[in-house]
Protein backbone atom coordinates (compact mmCIF):
# COMPACT_ATOMS: atom_id res chain seq x y z
CA UNK A 1 0.00 0.00 0.00
CA UNK A 2 1.22 3.50 -0.81
CA UNK A 3 0.31 6.73 0.66
CA UNK A 4 0.73 9.87 -2.02
CA UNK A 5 -0.06 13.47 0.29
CA UNK A 6 -0.44 16.91 -1.46
CA UNK A 7 -1.15 20.05 -0.18
CA UNK A 8 -3.64 21.99 -2.17
CA UNK A 9 -4.45 25.96 -2.17
CA UNK A 10 -6.21 27.38 0.74
CA UNK A 11 -4.68 24.82 3.41
CA UNK A 12 -6.62 21.89 1.78
CA UNK A 13 -4.98 18.29 1.69
CA UNK A 14 -5.40 15.58 -0.18
CA UNK A 15 -4.41 11.93 0.67
CA UNK A 16 -4.16 9.25 -2.21
CA UNK A 17 -4.10 5.74 -0.88
CA UNK A 18 -3.15 3.09 -3.84
CA UNK A 19 -3.11 -0.78 -2.83
CA UNK A 20 -1.16 -3.83 -4.73
CA UNK A 21 -2.92 -6.37 -6.04
CA UNK A 22 -1.72 -10.15 -6.11
CA UNK A 23 -1.61 -10.05 -10.06
CA UNK A 24 0.36 -6.94 -9.67
CA UNK A 25 -1.64 -3.82 -10.89
CA UNK A 26 -2.27 -1.20 -8.59
CA UNK A 27 -5.96 0.02 -7.90
CA UNK A 28 -6.84 3.33 -7.54
CA UNK A 29 -8.95 4.78 -4.80
CA UNK A 30 -10.38 7.75 -4.39
CA UNK A 31 -8.64 10.76 -3.35
CA UNK A 32 -9.74 12.37 0.05
CA UNK A 33 -9.47 16.07 1.27
CA UNK A 34 -9.15 16.97 4.97
CA UNK A 35 -9.68 20.09 6.20
CA UNK A 36 -7.06 22.82 7.05
CA UNK A 37 -3.32 22.53 8.00
CA UNK A 38 -3.73 22.21 11.87
CA UNK A 39 -0.56 23.75 12.61
CA UNK A 40 -0.48 26.18 9.88
CA UNK A 41 -2.31 29.69 11.69
CA UNK A 42 -4.78 31.65 9.80
CA UNK A 43 -4.20 35.53 8.53
CA UNK A 44 -6.86 36.36 10.78
CA UNK A 45 -4.56 34.40 13.82
CA UNK A 46 -1.85 36.12 12.59
CA UNK A 47 -3.60 39.64 12.62
CA UNK A 48 -4.71 39.00 16.02
CA UNK A 49 -1.34 37.74 17.57
CA UNK A 50 0.65 40.93 16.01
CA UNK A 51 -1.61 42.91 17.07
CA UNK A 52 -1.85 41.79 20.79
CA UNK A 53 2.09 41.50 20.42
CA UNK A 54 1.96 45.53 19.67
CA UNK A 55 -0.32 45.91 22.50
CA UNK A 56 1.81 44.71 24.92
CA UNK A 57 4.57 46.00 23.80
CA UNK A 58 3.24 49.49 23.87
CA UNK A 59 1.79 48.45 27.20
CA UNK A 60 5.20 47.30 28.29
CA UNK A 61 7.71 50.49 27.09
CA UNK A 62 5.37 53.21 28.01
CA UNK A 63 4.19 51.19 31.71
CA UNK A 64 5.74 48.60 32.69
CA UNK A 65 9.64 48.92 31.17
CA UNK A 66 9.24 52.40 32.92
CA UNK A 67 8.09 51.23 36.32
CA UNK A 68 11.27 48.45 35.96
CA UNK A 69 13.22 50.53 35.08
CA UNK A 70 12.31 53.48 38.08
CA UNK A 71 12.95 50.37 40.75
CA UNK A 72 16.37 49.16 39.19
CA UNK A 73 17.82 52.48 39.27
CA UNK A 74 16.40 52.78 43.05
CA UNK A 75 17.99 49.45 44.21
CA UNK A 76 20.95 50.30 41.75
CA UNK A 77 21.22 53.53 43.77
CA UNK A 78 20.32 51.90 46.96
CA UNK A 79 23.25 49.25 46.54
CA UNK A 80 25.51 52.36 45.58
CA UNK A 81 24.49 54.55 48.43
CA UNK A 82 25.16 51.48 50.77
CA UNK A 83 28.44 50.87 49.55
CA UNK A 84 29.43 54.43 49.64
CA UNK A 85 28.13 54.73 53.04
CA UNK A 86 30.29 51.02 53.48
CA UNK A 87 33.39 53.08 52.27
CA UNK A 88 32.64 56.53 53.90
CA UNK A 89 32.28 54.24 57.44
CA UNK A 90 35.29 52.03 56.90
CA UNK A 91 37.51 55.03 56.12
CA UNK A 92 36.03 57.03 59.07
CA UNK A 93 37.01 54.05 61.29
CA UNK A 94 40.15 53.75 59.94
CA UNK A 95 41.03 57.43 60.41
CA UNK A 96 39.45 56.86 64.71
CA UNK A 97 41.84 53.73 64.65
CA UNK A 98 44.94 56.20 63.33
CA UNK A 99 43.94 58.85 65.87
CA UNK A 100 43.39 56.44 68.50
CA UNK A 101 47.17 54.94 67.87
CA UNK A 102 48.43 58.31 68.32
CA UNK A 103 46.85 59.20 70.96
CA UNK A 104 48.30 55.99 72.53
CA UNK A 105 51.52 56.86 71.17
CA UNK A 106 51.79 60.39 72.26
CA UNK A 107 50.53 59.05 76.04
CA UNK A 108 53.44 56.51 75.95
CA UNK A 109 55.88 58.94 74.78
CA UNK A 110 54.56 61.21 78.01
CA UNK A 111 54.14 58.78 80.16
CA UNK A 112 57.99 57.53 79.41
CA UNK A 113 59.17 61.15 79.47
CA UNK A 114 57.30 61.39 83.39
CA UNK A 115 59.35 58.38 83.99
CA UNK A 116 62.31 59.45 83.21
CA UNK A 117 61.70 63.06 84.69
CA UNK A 118 60.81 61.25 87.87
CA UNK A 119 63.65 58.90 87.87
CA UNK A 120 66.15 61.99 87.66
CA UNK A 121 64.25 63.47 90.48
CA UNK A 122 65.09 60.40 92.19
CA UNK A 123 68.39 59.81 91.53
CA UNK A 124 69.07 63.95 91.85
CA UNK A 125 67.52 63.57 95.25
CA UNK A 126 69.40 60.24 96.13
CA UNK A 127 72.88 61.89 95.18
CA UNK A 128 71.94 65.09 97.37
CA UNK A 129 70.80 62.58 100.20
CA UNK A 130 73.97 60.61 99.86
CA UNK A 131 76.05 63.72 99.36
CA UNK A 132 74.19 65.10 102.84
CA UNK A 133 74.75 61.71 104.40
CA UNK A 134 78.66 61.20 103.36
CA UNK A 135 78.92 65.36 104.31
CA UNK A 136 77.71 64.46 108.08
CA UNK A 137 80.16 61.34 108.07
CA UNK A 138 83.19 63.03 107.22
CA UNK A 139 81.97 65.55 109.61
CA UNK A 140 81.43 63.51 112.56
CA UNK A 141 85.12 61.55 111.20
CA UNK A 142 86.79 64.57 111.21
CA UNK A 143 85.03 65.31 115.02
CA UNK A 144 85.77 61.72 116.19
CA UNK A 145 89.12 62.40 114.83
CA UNK A 146 89.72 65.48 115.93
CA UNK A 147 88.55 64.21 120.11
CA UNK A 148 90.53 60.57 119.17
CA UNK A 149 93.93 63.17 118.65
CA UNK A 150 92.81 65.79 121.51
CA UNK A 151 92.34 62.20 123.61
CA UNK A 152 96.05 60.76 122.14
CA UNK A 153 97.52 64.23 123.13
CA UNK A 154 96.43 63.87 126.21
CA UNK A 155 97.42 60.25 126.86
CA UNK A 156 100.41 61.35 125.56
CA UNK A 157 101.18 64.45 127.73
CA UNK A 158 99.99 62.24 130.73
CA UNK A 159 102.65 59.43 129.43
CA UNK A 160 105.07 61.78 128.97
CA UNK A 161 104.42 62.81 132.52
CA UNK A 162 104.08 59.50 133.74
CA UNK A 163 107.38 58.44 132.04
CA UNK A 164 109.69 61.97 132.81
CA UNK A 165 108.27 61.23 136.84
CA UNK A 166 109.38 57.48 136.49
CA UNK A 167 112.66 58.34 134.62
CA UNK A 168 113.82 60.60 137.44
CA UNK A 169 112.61 58.78 140.36
CA UNK A 170 114.50 56.11 139.07
CA UNK A 171 117.55 57.83 137.85
CA UNK A 172 117.25 59.43 141.14
CA UNK A 173 117.62 55.86 142.52
CA UNK A 174 120.10 54.81 140.69
CA UNK A 175 122.17 58.20 140.86
CA UNK A 176 121.59 59.44 143.78
CA UNK A 177 120.39 62.37 142.85
CA UNK A 178 117.75 64.36 141.46
CA UNK A 179 118.24 65.03 137.25
CA UNK A 180 117.28 68.17 135.42
CA UNK A 181 113.54 68.09 134.58
CA UNK A 182 113.93 69.41 131.29
CA UNK A 183 117.03 67.36 130.11
CA UNK A 184 114.65 64.09 131.21
CA UNK A 185 111.57 65.56 129.71
CA UNK A 186 113.42 66.48 126.45
CA UNK A 187 114.56 62.99 126.37
CA UNK A 188 111.04 61.74 126.81
CA UNK A 189 109.67 63.60 123.95
CA UNK A 190 112.64 62.53 121.89
CA UNK A 191 111.88 58.70 123.04
CA UNK A 192 108.30 59.30 122.24
CA UNK A 193 108.63 60.83 118.65
CA UNK A 194 111.32 58.41 117.94
CA UNK A 195 108.73 55.18 119.16
CA UNK A 196 105.72 57.23 117.01
CA UNK A 197 107.89 57.42 113.58
CA UNK A 198 108.61 53.55 113.70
Amino acid sequence: MRVHVTTLQGGLVQVRIASDTAEGGTEATAAETTGPNPIAPEGKELIWGAGSFLVFLVIMRVFLFPRIKKGMDARYNGIREDFESADSTRSAAKSDVSKYEAEIASVRAEAAARVDKARQTLDQERGSKIAEANARIATKRAAAEAELEAARNAVRDQVVAAVASVTEHTTQLAVGKSPDASVVQKAVQQVMQTGARS
